[in-house]
């Protein structure tokens, strides 16, 4: 078998740097809730996820395509951590952002590169499955913003009574404080807030106003019900009040996802959402909180806001996402990103895509550019994996009683076919890289076996039916020993999580 990641990289990312006050944000919400102090604090019931069925194996003779919209969300990361924190087992992975949280060395694109993204492939032995393969296919985003006209953002902020926690509504301001002190005067910032009715507590304030933005968000407290659905059209009505041409313009949600007034479901919200996609207002959607997070709440508007969705659960977290990551989650760098891999049946008999298991798509609404799909930031990168049967020597049965598939003598392994929009255009481009044999390496990149490794645990977390051989065990032994410079230490955590997996699963 072989399997397929395709990988990019994430804008350098970190849990630990610095902060620009130095010891002011250091004291923080960290401080006072340290994560040692979450541990066997039970995950109530209430918390809701999207668990869609993963792919089972496809016969490359009757499915030679395979799909799927690009994800560069990493709520499902930062979320398993919080969760292993509290002394529990995981719920609500997602494979692909486990993977898309790291950052890995691949080279981005030239400056005068006609496309905004660089795609590169390795491929080498599968670990969990003796005889398989993986390949490793990178999409790496240009870090260059396409704008210089400044941000007009809307920070739409939940209030409710469920924000009523110490990891809730203190973690959020004090998050915000940090997005705050990256905008200057050509930046203008709104505040919205909701709770059983929504409130505009400031309209298009200049970005350099900040001792003003701060007072604003030190001064929230939480109480009442949560209108979710009313506080997002305001938000995006100030967003389009305020729309600067040509700039970034965009609402940034932050909440624990617990709609209850109003509509309220995922499909109802998605709705909602769609109306003001096409409006060019952007979203980026922020989790917070335990005991009722509504991931799936969360992620669908994301998904289909035009929008990226973390989940924050330290303020090392926020300065990851809102200062290290601020280009990519701010600034879109190719629009409705989607991948189509073509699979060479005289190589590869049957594969399965890895996690997107929510963000696979028809193999026709490859080429449909009405159909939405993932947007990718600068600096940001795409993660997905294949798992993939080797074609075996002489010719194949593929069981058709009415047509013979040829499968010819091309060595290849497949065909990346990557779909993109510039921002704000209506019609697509394609960009067509082939895999050949000299992808194969008997020594993988330390970036490599690390990623695998990642990728080995999530199916170990998820109990992969179609992955019995994945350990988290020697998931942990190959990142430990691939965590390479690791400039803010986050591969070395990952190796303490699954220590901790290991832990409670027993």
């Amino acid at each position: 078998m072989v399997v397929i990641a395709l990988s990019g990289v994430l804008a350098a990312c970190s849990a630990g740097g610095a902060s620009s006050d130095g010891m002011t944000q250091e004291m923080g919400y960290e401080a006072q809730v340290a994560p040692e102090e979450w541990r066997d604090v039970p995950v109530e019931p209430q918390e809701e996820y999207d668990d869609s069925p993963e792919q089972p194996f496809q016969d490359v003779a009757t499915s030679p395509l395979s799909t799927f919209a690009s994800d560069v969300d990493t709520a499902s990361y930062s979320n398993l951590r919080r969760q292993l924190r509290q002394g529990v087992a995981p719920e609500g992975v997602r494979i692909e952002e486990l993977v898309n949280y790291f950052d890995y060395d691949y080279p981005a694109p030239a400056p005068d590169a006609a496309d905004p993204f660089t795609v590169t492939t390795q491929v080498a032995d599968a670990p969990w499955a003796p005889g398989h393969q993986l390949a490793m296919i990178g999409v790496q985003a240009t870090d260059a913003t396409p704008t210089s006209r400044g941000n007009n953002v809307v920070f739409l902020l939940d209030v409710s009574g469920s924000m009523d926690d110490p990891n809730k509504l203190p973690l959020l301001a004090e998050s915000f404080e940090l997005l705050v002190e990256q905008l200057d005067e050509r930046d203008t910032v709104s505040i919205v807030t909701y709770a059983g009715s929504d409130q505009v507590l400031a309209d298009s304030v200049p970005g350099d106003r900040r001792d003003e933005l701060v007072r604003t968000l030190r001064d929230l407290r939480a109480g009442g019900t949560t209108g979710g659905a009313a506080g997002l059209r305001t938000a995006y009505e100030l967003a389009e009040k305020n729309f600067v041409d040509g700039g970034n313009n965009r609402v940034v949600l932050a909440t624990d996802g617990d709609f209850n007034v109003g509509p309220s479901t995922p499909e109802q919200l998605t709705e909602l959402i769609e109306e003001h996609a096409r409006s060019g207002v952007y979203i980026s959607v922020l989790g917070f909180g335990m005991g009722n997070l509504k991931d799936s709440t969360m992620e669908a508007i994301a998904d289909h806001g035009n929008g990226n969705y973390a989940y924050i659960d330290t303020i090392n977290e926020a300065r990851k996402v809102l200062v290290d990551e601020f280009d990519s989650t701010m600034f879109v760098v190719a629009q409705d990103l989607k991948v189509q891999v073509e699979l060479n049946p005289a190589t590869v008999s049957r594969y399965r895509l890895l996690g997107y298991d929510n963000r696979r798509l028809e193999d026709e609404e490859f080429d449909d550019d009405t159909k939405d799909a993932g947007d990718v930031g600068a600096g940001h990168a795409v993660t997905a994996f294949y798992e993939l049967v080797p074609a075996g020597d002489g010719p194949q049965d593929d069981g058709l009683a009415y047509q013979d598939v040829e499968a010819g003598d091309s060595t290849d392994f497949m065909t990346v076919h990557v779909r993109y929009k510039q921002p704000g255009a209506a019609t697509s481009a394609e960009v067509v890289f082939p895999v050949g044999p000299d992808a194969y390496t008997t020594r993988p990149t330390s970036d490599f076996r690390f990623a695998s490794a990642v990728a080995e645990f999530g199916l170990a977390v998820t109990g992969s039916a179609h992955a019995e051989g994945a350990d988290a065990g020697r998931a942990r032994e190959r990142a430990q020993a691939a965590t390479g410079e690791d400039r803010y230490g986050l591969r070395a955590e990952f190796v303490t999580l699954v220590d901790t997996y290991r832990e409670i699963t027993g």
